[in-house]
């Protein structure tokens, strides 16, 4: 019997998130729109750049679990998409928050065999985010999730030392999930929302990358970092990340192993689009550290196609993908 299939890179939103950050997310110099994008959507933009284009599948759970059941997934780990609650002020965004772990909290109560969730926690506010994460985990949430940015800052700032600490302690899985990279103006990715292409991956590369040779999974031995979409780039540039360690010495300033052994630890979802970048994906993380994910339900979502190409992994690997290390990373109560 094949193992149970975890989607671990799924995501759904409410209306109340959606009124905030359509009151909160452009005032006082705020940086994020609602605009119809070619096709008729409504998308949510940074600086002018289109990166996040909500459909009604998420907002429909009933539709959801018709589709979990439609594909054969058996467990959905849901969380919050981008720009998360990074916007606003603190009173803005520890609203934000709690309006949508309470809107996934309600959703696994009603399908505990179904449904669990990523907490979404307001970074740029420390004690906010402490509480948070507490309120979030005592309502059931698995792990955290959080983008490979928080407005701008990189994830190893100093002022998230704290944060990071508290989830190493607790031991909990962290989905590194991109957002529109910092610099989309300047770069023209407005143009053939270009954000959604390129924008993206290199978000969550930059972000896994500057960890690796910060030393960050040396200070924090606990952490499962699941990399979304497959990693980003770090697959093909893992090589080039070594030899710029072997050759550079601001590469080794604050670590003593090479990246390529760093990405061992490091955790990767199946979000890829050619079963040569899930293979690579695989070599790169190992197969114990790759977990399905559909990106469902964004625009380019493909739960049947990431599923088809996990399901072609070679024997041994393919129940490990599936679910096997997502029931080994995940404390699912």
């Amino acid at each position: 019997m094949s193992a149970p299939v975890i989607d671990v890179h799924t995501h759904m939103l409410n209306n109340e998130w959606m009124k905030l950050l359509e009151k909160h997310g452009g005032k006082g110099g705020g940086r994020y729109t609602l605009k119809t994008v070619y096709g008729g959507l409504r998308s949510i933009h940074l600086d002018g750049a289109p990166f996040m284009t909500p459909i009604p599948e998420m907002f429909d759970w009933d539709l959801r679990i018709r589709n979990m059941d439609r594909v054969g997934i058996d467990v959905s780990v849901v969380s919050l998409t981008c720009p998360n609650v990074f916007w606003g002020g603190e009173k803005v965004s520890t609203k934000a928050a709690q309006v949508m772990n309470d809107e996934l909290a309600r959703a696994r109560k009603n399908a505990p065999d179904r449904i669990q969730f990523f907490a979404s926690l307001p970074w740029q506010f420390e004690k906010a985010a402490l509480a948070e994460l507490k309120r979030a985990r005592k309502a059931g949430a698995c792990g955290v999730m959080v983008l490979a940015n928080i407005a701008g800052k990189p994830l190893t700032g100093p002022s998230f030392a704290k944060i990071w600490k508290a989830i190493d302690e607790a031991e909990l899985p962290v989905l590194i999930h991109p957002t529109a990279p910092p610099g989309v103006n300047e770069m023209g990715m407005h143009e053939f929302q270009l954000t959604a292409s390129i924008g993206f991956t290199a978000d969550t590369t930059l972000a896994v990358a500057r960890m690796i040779y910060d030393g960050f999974f040396d200070r924090y031995q606990k952490l499962k970092i699941i990399a979304s979409h497959g990693g980003g780039t770090l697959p093909f540039l893992i090589g080039r990340m070594d030899q710029c360690y072997e050759f550079i010495p601001a590469c080794r300033v604050k670590t003593v192993e090479k990246p390529s052994l760093h990405a061992r630890r490091i955790f990767c979802d199946s979000v890829v689009f050619t079963d040569e970048a899930l293979a690579m994906a695989v070599n790169v993380f190992g197969s114990g550290n790759v977990l399905y994910g559909s990106d469902y339900p964004h625009t380019i979502g493909d739960p049947i196609g990431c599923l088809a190409r996990v399901d072609r992994l070679p024997d041994g690997q393919r129940d490990r993908v599936r679910g096997g290390n997502a029931l080994r990373i995940f404390d699912f109560k």
